[in-house]
């Protein structure tokens, strides 16, 4: 039988983030069905609705609407089941992220899409201003965004990422620009409009977390800017940084990979050792009963059974999948987050069980009857909120 590609879901569902067509939490995992025929390869999981790329480009959305966070104007505050995004059909979208109300994709040549919340700016637009009666100020009109539209149009994305209420994006030319807020409303005033993130050159990948930014170099050294309250930046304190430093207790290693939850930090070795730093509450770092933030990297022994390709920070819980496509979940335990029926929040990773029939081109068949199949194999995990997606072969 021809392998099939399906997503899977598992987590909170009341927002319908989970895409199964109902608004309910599942401790174990399920597959999209609505899906299952459109070849994704690609998810996100943002707070409260999530993400999948075709193959051939198309985009599809899911959950959370009320911010026209779903590409489309807000019918009802909540959709179950994916539907395409249809303003961007005529294009190739080959990457997407999400952030805390804002979302943004990038196509195959490189032109940039967002739409949602924009009252920092985070959509790259310039927000109406109307002069304020008797008082002669400007005051800024909040505009959501329901259809996707072009921004930063002067540069050529080829990855894209979305933090609280700010957007990062990393150029052709390894330069990393930012617009938006990127810190807690209040601390810094929004801008509207990209600025190059001075201090970085010949960037390979970005990871952005609630208020806290990453930056993989190409020799493979990881630098950090922004929010640190939790030492989610890897310096050894909790003092914010405006501008990019590198992450400390890293020398000697050559990272691959990096990942940014609401208020943790992990990066990966070429021989898939994980390392983990910031917010530790609820054992999100995968430190089993040492639960305390760390304020700078420490590996992930608990991990080192088999190499991990990927690991993915969501607001309070972790999921990373290994070499052989297997997922392993560790953080908090409730709304079934975690993808294991009974799961407690746990600083010990534990296997997400796959415990599914397996599909052929149009009907779903025992494994029995899969001629021979070994069974899902993971190649991809994204982590939300409260809830988590993965996409997977069979």
């Amino acid at each position: 039988m021809a392998s099939r590609t399906c997503v899977l879901a598992w987590g909170a569902g009341e927002d319908g983030q989970l895409g199964l067509g109902n608004l309910q939490d599942k401790d174990s995992v399920c597959v999209v069905d609505a899906l299952r025929d459109h070849n994704v390869v690609s998810v996100v999981a943002g707070s409260r609705n999530s993400l999948a790329i075709c193959e051939d480009g198309r985009l599809f959305t899911w959950g959370w609407n009320q911010r026209g966070t779903l590409g489309h104007p807000p019918e009802t505050k909540t959709e179950s089941t994916p539907s395409q995004v249809k303003a961007l059909a005529n294009v190739k979208i080959v990457q997407a992220a999400i952030g805390g109300w804002h979302c943004l994709a990038v196509d195959e040549e490189g032109r940039t899409y967002a739409w949602g919340g924009n009252e920092y700016g985070q959509c790259a637009e310039e927000q109406q201003t109307k002069e304020q009666q008797n008082k002669g100020e400007s005051k800024v009109l909040h505009r959501d965004i329901t259809i996707p539209q072009r921004c930063a149009p002067r540069l050529c994305v080829r990855q894209l990422t979305a933090g609280g209420t700010h957007s990062v994006v990393l150029t052709e030319e390894g330069h990393v620009w930012t617009w938006g807020q990127p810190w807690p409303p209040g601390d810094i005033k929004q801008i509207s409009v990209p600025v190059r993130v001075q201090g970085l050159e010949n960037v390979t990948m970005i990871a952005v977390g609630a208020f806290h930014n990453l930056a993989l170099v190409q020799h493979g050294e990881v630098w950090a800017w922004g929010n640190n309250e939790y030492g989610q930046l890897g310096t050894g304190d909790t003092q914010p940084r405006s501008s990019p430093v590198p992450v400390k207790g890293l020398t000697g290693l050559v990272l691959v990979d990096i990942a940014a939850g609401g208020w943790h930090s992990m990066a990966l070795t070429p021989d898939g050792a994980v390392y983990g730093w910031g917010r530790g509450e609820h054992g999100r770092l995968g430190f089993g009963d040492d639960k305390s933030s760390k304020m700078l990297p420490q590996k992930v022994h608990l991990l080192a059974g088999e190499p991990v390709v990927q690991v993915s920070c969501g607001g309070t819980h972790s999921v990373a999948a290994t070499i052989s496509g297997r997922m392993f979940s560790f953080g908090r335990g409730d709304h079934g987050r975690l993808g294991y029926s009974g799961a407690v929040t746990t600083g010990h990773p534990v296997e997400v069980p796959v415990s599914l029939h397996h599909y052929s081109r149009h009907n779903i068949v025992s494994e029995d009857e899969a001629n021979g199949s070994t069974g899902w194999v993971v190649k991809l995990v994204a982590c939300g909120g409260r809830h988590a997606l993965a996409v997977a072969s069979c």
